[in-house]
């Protein structure tokens, strides 16, 4: 049975582009005896400077890049699920004289991870019912790893595995992407906490994930349906229809005026069980 982290309820695509200004200019006056004169000539449409355009040797210098430049070039070139609307893979995306290619391959490491989420105490659902705030816990393990030596020349797809991104998989099991520049992460680099019920549909809504690491140069999480009805062992212990997510019901039956209706706290973060009940190992 896998251990079980601690969960606590406590998104990243970003991009720029800058255009050239151009200049209009008047016609000179007619000396016709009309005295008809010429229009302004439409200005220039503005052109996308690209961030990372080819030399004349057909490739974009890297050459004493820094983690966060290397980083930054990672984050614009692999495109997360969400980011490629939904889609089932990770992809690699190649536009030549816009985004290199690069001189220099970069390694990058595309793991995919299982999270298990469980209940604290209270699996009976006594924590829930009395409107109090629940305490989560995870156990995160490797499900794939994709090494790439990447300079955008190609288009790469990476497919996501297909029982950790099934449609019935269990509401108390969730995924967790991390793009990672150079070798793979290890356990002490694993977040130690993860956030519940912050993430949304649109690519920029994220859920905030620490990483204990500069390498990581994007991430996506894709929560457990319905980590309440979990027990302490990441098993569900009731159908999720039948037990209200956090925040969702009021406690005060015959709410007033003078005393609001108090919501179910909302777990802020998610803790890792290895973390906190062993040391964890490389």
């Amino acid at each position: 049975m896998p251990a079980v982290a601690a969960l606590a309820v406590a998104v990243l695509f970003t991009g720029g582009c800058s255009s050239a200004h151009g200049t209009s200019r008047s016609g000179d006056p007619s000396e016709s005896a009309t005295g008809v004169s010429e229009s302004p000539s439409p200005s220039p449409t503005p052109s996308l400077t690209p961030p990372y355009p080819t030399g004349a040797s057909g490739c974009h210098d890297n050459k004493g890049w820094t983690v966060e430049e290397s980083r930054d070039w990672v984050r614009l070139v692999v495109n997360t699920p969400k980011e490629n609307y939904g889609g089932d893979e990770v992809k690699v995306v190649s536009l030549p004289g816009y985004n290199g290619p690069l001189c220099r391959k970069i390694t990058v490491q595309v793991e995919f991870w299982k999270l298990v989420y469980g209940v604290a105490n209270g699996a009976d659902g006594e924590r829930l019912s009395d409107g109090t705030r629940p305490a989560y816990y995870f156990d995160i393990r490797r499900v794939k790893r994709v090494e790439l030596h990447a300079d955008a020349s190609v288009e790469r797809k990476i497919a996501l595995p297909t029982s950790l991104y099934a449609t019935d998989r269990s509401p108390c099991e969730g995924a967790l992407l991390s793009i990672t520049l150079g070798k793979p992460l290890t356990s002490k680099e694993l977040p130690e906490e993860v956030e519940v019920g912050g993430g949304g549909e649109a690519a920029w809504d994220r859920a905030p994930v620490d990483f204990r690491s500069q390498r990581v140069a994007d991430y996506e999480l894709s929560e457990p349906s319905a980590p309440q009805v979990c027990s302490p062992d990441g098993k569900p212990t009731a159908d999720p229809a039948d037990v209200p997510t956090p925040g969702s019901q009021p406690t005060d039956l015959y709410p007033t005026d003078l005393y609001p209706t108090d919501l179910y706290p909302t777990p802020d973060k998610s803790y890792d069980i290895d973390d906190v009940l062993r040391s964890p190992t490389p």
